[in-house]
């Protein structure tokens, strides 16, 4: 039976969900409240695709990466949007990394993901620069522009007679008379069969203005980037990774030649003084208050506050600190070759104990779907997501 959903958020999950929807035959309206698609986390990301090689075998990230690592590359050829896949080499830079390497390696042939050992001669076969004692091969890692994903989406949305409706927020959320949902833009309540929430870094608070208790709390982390001086970029020639440190949450600075010829080189990860706060002067105290007053925050300061996080901020603060750890990768690499090149935000699920959600994070009520957590590699499996979510409704 035909439907009428309405699906909050026009990033490339909010879009990807609406058009698996509208292919099944629904009727979908999309609200977004910044006046442009894909504004925040898909706006501001490495534009990777990932070939889902670090996340726990049968794990949602797992099996919808490697899945959509071939969906968004079908996609993006089948729409004319630029991709390249092209591999990447993770690099261990000392002995001590060897065994983590081979881990991953490991875990790369339990995910079906395409990777190989490689001596540090091959690696600087694909790296001529490279510095590293041995290196993972994955070929099935590549770089796409996700915007554009978004800006194909759109224009088979609008083809197909979807309702798109940018700068238009929702603001209340509550059970319809009889059935379904009703949600307030503060211009008219639209009356829908069910409601998607794909809000991203307000996903927790849309979910609490639709009457649901999320079990995590959405906390930014701000990820910042440099780039290589364009006489610099021969340095590298496509995608350089570290060996993860498997005690920290995030995968540490690399190296990646982006779709225009550019080298994009970060992010660290700092807190975000707002919720989308690319920019240290970008403070809200009522963000800022809501972290503070959640328990998880400080359970997870407690752990990586000292002295993880304040390595954090120092290399966010100091350009010669950013460059050292480009250095650990490709020693030709030095202050003068980099220069800021922006930042984007990850809206990442904390639970109250303090630590991450390290899964997509999906829950349900009656005529809801909320998509609570989607960090990276979201964008890579966003075609998959959408079945998923669309399955639920």
């Amino acid at each position: 039976m035909r439907k009428n959903v309405v699906v909050i958020g026009g990033g490339i999950i909010g879009l990807a969900v609406a058009w698996e929807l509208t292919r099944r035959g629904d009727a979908v309206t999309v609200l977004e409240k910044e006046d442009h698609w894909a504004a925040h986390q898909t706006g501001h990301n490495s534009n990777v695709v990932h070939a889902g090689l670090y996340y726990k075998p049968g794990s949602f990230k797992a099996k919808m990466s490697v899945a959509g690592n071939r969906s968004i590359v079908d996609f993006a050829r089948e729409q004319d949007v630029p991709v390249e896949v092209c591999g990447k080499l993770v690099v261990a830079t000392s002995d001590e990394e060897l065994p983590a390497l081979r881990v991953l390696a490991e875990r790369a042939e339990a995910n079906g993901v395409p990777a190989k050992m490689i001596t540090a001669d091959e690696a600087r076969e694909y790296e001529p620069e490279v510095a590293c004692v041995a290196a993972l091969r994955v070929e099935s890692t590549g770089i796409i522009d996700f915007p554009a994903v978004c800006q194909a989406l759109v224009r088979l949305l609008t083809e197909a007679g979807a309702d798109l409706r940018l700068g238009t927020a929702a603001l209340g959320i509550r059970p319809g008379r009889t059935s379904g949902v009703e949600i307030a833009t503060g211009t008219e309540v639209l009356r829908a069969d069910a409601l998607v929430n794909c809000a991203g870094l307000q996903s927790d608070r849309v979910a609490r203005l639709a009457g649901v208790t999320p079990s995590a709390k959405i906390v930014p982390f701000r990820g910042e980037y440099y780039e290589l001086r364009p006489e610099r970029r021969h340095l590298v020639k496509g995608l350089i990774y570290p060996v993860p440190d498997a005690s920290l949450p995030f995968l540490g600075v690399h190296l990646t030649r982006m779709i225009d010829g550019s080298v994009h080189a970060g992010p660290n990860a700092v807190l975000a003084l707002r919720r989308e706060g690319y920019r240290w002067t970008d403070v809200s105290p009522k963000d800022l208050a809501e972290v503070a007053r959640y328990s998880g925050a400080w359970n997870l300061a407690r752990k990586y506050a000292f002295p993880i996080g304040l390595d954090e901020v120092r290399r966010s603060l100091s350009k010669k600190r950013f460059a050292a750890s480009l250095a650990r990768l490709v020693p030709a690499v030095g202050p003068e070759d980099i220069v800021r090149h922006g930042s984007g935000v990850r809206a990442q699920a904390l639970l109250p104990d303090g630590s991450m959600v390290d899964d997509f994070l999906i829950e349900t009520a009656p005529n809801q779907v909320h998509v609570l957590n989607a960090p990276s590699p979201a964008a890579t499996s966003a075609l998959e997501i959408g079945k998923h979510v669309a399955a639920q409704i």
